[in-house]
């Protein structure tokens, strides 16, 4: 008997043993395997390093508000690869600012409308009852307004500053992520943990933020991931309007703006920014649907 279990293989008797995984390492996996998720990952980082980046090419090229009269609405040559605006400013300069101002407006209006959406929509799904319903009727009258009416009054009323604009915008950006983190609340409540964290006789307050809103962060994420492009969108409506970016700064809707008014005589005005333009909102919809398959595995297609 003895000879036997010595003469098997090693091969049999081990154990194939694995490193534990981790949600966030699962998800890394299934988002590398998602191409167009990965190439506008990487768009988005190269366009924040370039935006980043402003500063210094302008100070060793050209200020992005520096007019040279006799270089006015130049077309595409080595001294200015993209050419110039109507005031001879280097265009190339204007849409890395532009780039730095929509994505910041983008960033800063959804952390608004996130934390407003997150904090309303856990109290309202939390406590429940006739808050609850109240809460959601509220909602439901904010839906009803006209969100682009309603952002112009906010920047009429108070000034059309850069403040005021990612302010305006995340004011009325929450109201979706109010009601998904409501439906997310409503189902988390009423897991085991949460009954162990009510026995244990945790305040609600501590429950609400240390238990239930980081199972949620998946959700939170691909929604944040989602609403900057629709958020730049209404920016540079905003801006198409006159009422977003004031000169001499720019963002790539006032570019867009400015080049829509002189793409007869110098298309070059509106074709780059409108490529730099659209390519951002493409990546960050790539992006957004890669992470949504990544976080959420029963709706990947692996």
């Amino acid at each position: 008997m003895e000879s036997t279990l010595k003469e098997q293989p090693a091969s049999e008797t081990q154990v194939d043993i694995r490193p534990p995984s981790s949600l966030w390492r699962d998800a890394w996996i299934r988002l590398s395997k998602n191409k167009m998720a990965l190439m506008g990952l990487w768009f988005l980082i190269l366009l924040i390093l370039f935006a980043l980046s402003a500063p210094i090419i302008a100070s060793r090229t050209y200020a992005y508000d520096k007019q040279d009269l006799s270089m006015t609405s130049a077309p595409p040559s080595g001294r200015h690869w993209l050419g110039t605006d109507v005031l001879g400013r280097d265009l190339a300069i204007r849409i890395l600012y532009g780039a730095q101002v929509s994505l910041a407006v983008g960033l800063a209006a959804t952390i608004v409308a996130i934390t407003i959406g997150v904090l309303y929509g856990s109290i309202a799904g939390f406590i429940g009852g006739k808050l609850d319903s109240m809460m959601m009727r509220f909602v439901d009258i904010m839906y009803s307004l006209p969100f682009t009416i309603f952002v112009i009054l906010l920047m009429v009323f108070y000034g059309r500053k850069f403040v005021n604009l990612f302010l305006a915008i995340g004011a009325v950006e929450w109201l979706t992520m109010a009601r998904v983190v409501r439906g997310q609340m409503l189902s988390l409540k009423r897991q085991e943990f949460v009954e162990a964290a009510f026995a244990l006789g945790l305040r609600r307050r501590r429950i609400i933020l240390r238990h239930i809103i980081p199972n949620m962060l998946g959700i939170i994420i691909i929604y944040a991931t989602l609403s900057v492009p629709s958020i730049m969108l209404l920016e540079a409506f905003l801006s198409f309007l006159g009422l977003g970016i004031q000169p001499p700064m720019c963002s790539l809707g006032v570019l867009i703006e400015e080049g829509a008014r002189n793409m007869e005589e110098s298309p070059w005005m509106l074709v780059f920014p409108a490529a730099v333009f659209s390519l951002t909102l493409f990546s960050l919809n790539f992006l957004g649907d890669g992470l949504r398959d990544a976080l959420d595995p029963r709706a990947s297609k692996d």
